[in-house]
């Protein structure tokens, strides 16, 4: 019985499965819809790839969903066009007008460049998902959108869309999700959104990074609303959302939106369901709402560069939350620190004005640019003191005896002592920096005459050998650093097209960073040169700043094996290319050179970066490579020196030798370095 029960059951769901399989598997039913596809493939410029021509699109087509032998779903999201598809991409997408039961188009991240046409709103009846991300869209949002009644899902960001926000779209009553986000919308944000009998299903709202300018008083009325980014726009006033009514709400995002004034008191209850609240870089003030630190679901508070001030709160609620991150950084905040920070695992409490002890239990903590007992990195007394006397409070003095609590009657004198003693030492500055004006004036002098005499060279300088060139290298101020992964893609995995030559320090090739600048990079075989060459030019940047040098934008310099270092890319190559390989001709046809002005400037330059080096450095430096190929030109025949691989700096009169005969003049018994 048992076994006969078993078989009719497996053909049961043998016979489910199949009926599910034949559903799926149902070739396209309209000629219709299939000439629209075939229209659509064209227009778009789609490859064979993804759309064979003659298969049926409901069996072999990527992107395309069928239910009942039509076409409900379109999805091209990351294609990419044809090379004749390539040339001339547009917005055209009209054969989507046939689709009368499409209810999901998605084109993210396919350029399609153009406004969205009117009759989208018009001709989609049953469409519920949107999505547009990405795709290079102009102009302003059609009105007609209002009339896509069905619409659970718009996605619009990523684009370059203008103008304001249609009300029509507060006709989206199943709207679920409204992404407008990075676009250049501006305006007000329209009052239909905020009414309970339109977007009570909106769950997601998100309006970051555009030029909105204002905020209806009744947000509060989206109930259902889970996810708030309104960041990065030009809101005016302190108008927020009624957040009593959004019980739903997990995480607001309002930073940078230019928002102000002090937050009301009642703002947080702790019913709400917060998780993330972002409120930083704006230009609140006042003082944090009580209810906000007793929120139970909090994990993440930011309100970092505005003016709040005030306290901290003495209580310790919901102290259970340890894994919730606070930063409160670049504030006014004052006062004592208290038990209210023991929720949080991770807190950023900088650059305000806390005084007092720090709190055994805080470990994990950022304090600096404060005014706290036993901790590095403070402001000065003096700060925190007028700091404090300012709003009528004294100031403990760091724990030291003798707190300052200045009296109000004697501030006036105390700054004009303050002023005197400034005068006083900037006069004692001045004399100390005239004395030892001439005293060095009177050494040069003997020491010129003592040249005189002895031809020139000096005695040899005392010590020891110079440091590694690499032991005294701040890399954080020479340029910017790569990773090896961003400079493949800037030559095309050093492609050897892109190789303009071989140095004798390594290998140039032309790339083009991901923001469009172009760039010239060595690749230095750590193998095959001197392990301390890049390491002087490095050396040689980080001290030497002039515009007669060719540009140093950073560095990679992580691989043992390569190093590699990344300049600013010189459009008329070196003067060698200028002098003898020179290809452009003129209009007439007859070969083009250099004309006297031009020469008469490059020398000029070439001079101005030689005599930097030799006369303006201390010590002076030698170049030890300077050739036709190291004089580097810009887009205006600029001089920008390079090769600078081989520089070396000359200490004492002993080296006097070696720069004339590098410089290839001959010995003067004067200024011989020069």
């Amino acid at each position: 019985m048992l076994d006969r029960r078993g078989i009719v059951w497996f053909g049961f769901l043998f016979f489910l499965l199949f009926e599910v399989t034949l559903e799926q598997i149902e070739p396209l039913s309209s000629q219709t819809e299939r000439a629209a596809l075939l229209q659509l493939r064209a227009s778009l410029g789609l490859r064979s790839k993804e759309w064979p021509r003659k298969p049926d699109p409901c069996l072999i087509w990527i992107g395309i969903t069928c239910q009942n032998g039509r076409v409900v779903g379109i999805n091209i999201s990351g294609f990419r066009r044809t090379r004749l598809g390539r040339r001339n991409p547009q917005f055209a997408v009209d054969a989507l007008a046939n689709f009368t039961l499409l209810q999901s188009f998605n084109a993210s991240n396919f350029p399609l460049p153009g406004p969205i046409p009117n009759w989208f709103g018009l001709s989609l009846p049953s469409l519920r998902v949107l999505d547009l991300r990405s795709c290079s869209i102009v102009n302003a949002i059609p009105s007609t959108l209002g009339n896509l009644t069905n619409l659970t899902a718009l996605y619009l960001s990523d684009n370059n869309l203008t103008g304001t926000v249609p009300d029509t779209l507060g006709q989206l009553s199943a709207l679920s999700v409204l992404d407008l986000s990075r676009n250049s919308l501006v305006g007000s944000l329209p009052t239909s959104f905020a009414f309970l009998a339109n977007l009570s299903r909106l769950r997601y709202l998100n309006l970051s990074s555009n030029g909105l300018t204002s905020l209806p008083a009744q947000l509060g009325g989206l109930t259902s609303l889970v996810d708030l980014d309104l960041s990065d726009n030009s809101f005016s006033g302190g108008v927020l959302p009624d957040l009593k009514r959004l019980r739903n709400l997990r995480r607001m995002i309002l930073a940078n939106s230019r928002l102000n004034g002090p937050l009301p008191a009642d703002l947080f209850t702790a019913s709400l369901r917060l998780q993330i609240i972002v409120l930083s870089q704006n230009n609140f003030t006042g003082s944090l709402p009580v209810g906000l630190w007793s929120l139970p679901r909090l994990t993440l508070l930011d309100v970092s560069a505005n003016n709040f001030s005030g306290l901290l709160p003495n209580s310790s609620s919901a102290a259970n939350a340890t894994i919730a991150v606070l930063n409160v950084s670049h504030n006014k905040f004052y006062g004592g620190l208290t038990p209210v920070l023991q929720r949080f695992s991770f807190v950023d409490l900088s650059n305000n004005y806390f005084e007092g002890k720090v709190l055994d239990f805080i470990r994990n903590a950022s304090l600096d640019s404060n005014c706290l007992q036993n901790v590095t990195n403070q402001r000065t007394t003096v700060e925190c003191a007028s700091f404090y006397a300012e709003r009528g409070l004294s100031f403990d003095n760091f724990g030291r005896p003798n707190s300052t609590n200045p009296p109000t009657g004697s501030r006036k004198s105390n700054k004009t002592k303050i002023i005197l003693a400034a005068v006083l030492g900037g006069l004692g500055l001045f004399a100390l920096l005239v004395f030892l004006l001439v005293l060095l004036l009177l050494c040069t002098r003997k020491r010129g005459n003592s040249n005189q005499r002895g031809n020139g060279v000096g005695p040899a300088p005392a010590g020891g050998s110079p440091p590694h060139p690499g032991a005294s290298i701040n890399f954080s101020n020479i340029g910017d650093s790569f990773t090896y992964h961003q400079l493949l893609q800037a030559t095309g995995d050093f492609n050897d097209t892109n190789l303009l030559k071989h140095g004798h320090t390594g290998d140039l090739f032309n790339g083009v960073l991901e923001n469009g600048i172009p760039v010239v990079i060595k690749r230095i075989d750590m193998h095959s040169t001197k392990k301390d060459a890049y390491l002087v030019e490095l050396d040689f940047f980080s001290k030497v700043s002039h515009q007669r040098f060719v540009p140093l934008l950073g560095h990679c310099i992580k691989n043992e094996n390569e190093k590699f270092l990344v300049y600013k890319h010189m459009p008329n190559g070196d003067l060698s290319n200028s002098l003898f390989y020179k290809n452009a001709t003129s209009e007439d046809g007859t070969l083009q050179s250099l004309d006297w002005i031009t020469r008469l400037k490059i020398a000029t330059g070439a001079a101005e970066a030689l005599t930097y080096l030799h006369q303006e450095c201390i010590p002076p430096i030698v170049h030890r490579d300077i050739q036709a190929s190291s004089i580097l030109l810009d887009d205006k025949y600029e001089v920008r020196l390079g090769s600078l691989s081989e520089a070396c700096a000359q200490e004492g009169d002993t080296h006097q030798s070696k720069i004339t005969r590098f410089l290839r003049l001959p010995q003067s018994s004067e200024q011989g370095t020069s």
